[in-house]
């Protein structure tokens, strides 16, 4: 299937608009061909293109005279935080204003009593956490990247940890969010539950910037377990891998992180990261709970893994020594494209039901092994989430084209297993057509949604679908 993509057409600016953001925003309007191409450029195969400006807003008042300048003279406006986004989420494709929100990085309030905290859409996870740590609390969703808040609520994010802790659609309990009409509204106070009308919280998570722009997050926040064991086991086959996280979820393990990594990622891994693991699937595991707890989940995925071919379970049982398992795993994107001197990276992921994972990734692993192109499998499979990552020559179109096939086969992988051509990445520029095909009619109540909030189509046009 190709990838047709619908863009609105790029104007110049007003005459005038650019004085008039100076006007308000001084030194926080900026424009030098530097800071522009730190904005419009991608992690990953997406080309760079440019916004015309940048306003780095440093509160809600900022965030809405930028869109009532905007609104005004009818200029495209992008969300912007880390940038770390792999879709071409932020990519401004309209040109017009990026607008980056990474000043607005105030905790408001930890509500320790509560379990949330409040907090403002620049604020980065692993800050969070630790401003977190003394009140025996922390934050759970780990994309890997050092992401802002702000970013993983537009984009749906989930991670490492979200067998047990789910995404970022469980973890938001409130936005405060800027609409394209220069509007600030709250979609939910702080109770637990609510059934007070439309559930307009999880309509803006996910949305990518498109139909508001959010400026407070209130967020779920949990107890330190008071036992964490981590563990990496390799393994003779990439099936008996998967067979072991899906085994050890029918069992009732809570396992609060698996992630596998297929031999071709762990050979990149131990390149990049300086490590030793022998070069075979491998499982990476975390347990969260009590001493007697954990000490019972390990033993029962021990002897799963055993029964699937897997070897000893490798401990890392000391924080720094978890923190170092874990920062490798972060880094396996980085370590996948660098298998080979100049490439980039293009990432793409699917989810599948669990019960056919085992299926998917075994198919996928003979896919590519099909293709010259380095490509290695890795993923949060307690979930059925996982990802490729081609390491791929920027200046071939032949490689190009078979990337672009290969990761149109995995799509329709997974869509022909009931499953969706995204886990967590996102639609962005690159999947708009795979989310037609996914879900069809479904996709015009979208676009009456964005036309109805974004009659103009100036927040963030151009992505998730062509109107």
């Amino acid at each position: 299937m190709s990838l047709p993509l619908s863009l609105p057409e790029r104007c110049a600016l007003p005459e005038g608009f650019l004085g008039q953001l100076r006007e308000r925003f001084g030194a926080a309007l900026q424009t030098a061909d530097a800071v522009r191409t730190a904005h419009g450029s991608s992690e990953t195969h997406f080309a760079t293109i440019l916004p015309d400006a940048v306003v780095f807003a440093g509160s809600t008042q900022d965030v809405v005279d930028t869109v009532n300048l905007c609104r005004a003279a009818r200029v495209p406006i992008v969300a912007f935080g880390a940038g770390t986004s792999i879709e071409g989420n932020a990519s401004p494709v309209c040109g017009g204003v990026s607008l980056d929100l990474t000043r607005m990085d105030r905790i408001l309030a930890i509500n320790a009593e509560d379990f949330d905290c409040v907090i403002e859409p620049g604020v980065r996870r692993e800050e969070l956490n630790v401003r977190l740590r003394d009140t025996g609390l922390f934050f759970p969703i780990d994309p890997g990247a050092n992401a802002t808040l702000g970013g993983m609520a537009s984009t749906r994010a989930s991670g490492t940890n979200a067998v047990r802790y789910g995404t970022m659609k469980d973890a938001v309990l409130g936005l405060e969010v800027v609409t394209p009409d220069g509007k600030v509204i709250r979609t939910s106070r702080r109770a637990r539950k609510s059934a007070a009308g439309y559930d307009l919280t999880r309509l803006y998570v996910g949305s990518e910037g498109t139909l508001g722009i959010i400026t407070q997050i209130t967020l779920k926040l949990h107890p330190i377990p008071d036992t964490i064991s981590s563990a990496v086991c390799g393994f003779a086959s990439l099936k008996g891998a998967v067979d072991t996280v899906v085994q050890s979820i029918q069992c009732g393990v809570p396992l609060a992180r698996v992630e596998i990594l297929d031999a071709m990622q762990i050979r990149a891994v131990n390149r990049w990261s300086k490590l030793d693991y022998a070069e075979l699937p491998t499982l990476f595991f975390e347990f969260h709970g009590s001493a007697a707890g954990v000490a019972e989940q390990v033993e029962l995925v021990r002897s799963v893994a055993e029964a699937n071919g897997g070897g000893d379970f490798l401990w890392s049982n000391l924080p720094e020594e978890r923190s170092k398992l874990w920062r490798a795993r972060h880094e396996a994107y980085y370590a996948a494209v660098n298998l080979r001197p100049g490439a980039v990276g293009w990432a793409t992921d699917v989810c599948v039901p669990i019960s056919r994972l085992a299926e998917c990734i075994t198919a996928t692993h003979d896919d590519l092994a099909g293709s010259a192109i380095p490509a290695t499998i890795l993923g949060h499979v307690g979930d059925g989430n996982f990802h490729v990552v081609f390491s791929l020559d920027p200046n071939s179109p032949d490689e190009l084209a078979e990337v672009e096939a290969l990761n149109g086969r995995l799509i329709e992988r997974a869509l022909d297993m009931d499953g969706t051509c995204t886990g967590e990445h996102g639609i962005g520029l690159g999947k708009q057509a795979w989310l037609e095909a996914e879900l069809g009619e479904a996709v015009d109540v979208m676009r009456a949604i964005k036309r109805a909030l974004d009659p103009d189509n100036l927040f963030n046009p151009g992505k998730i679908f062509s109107l």
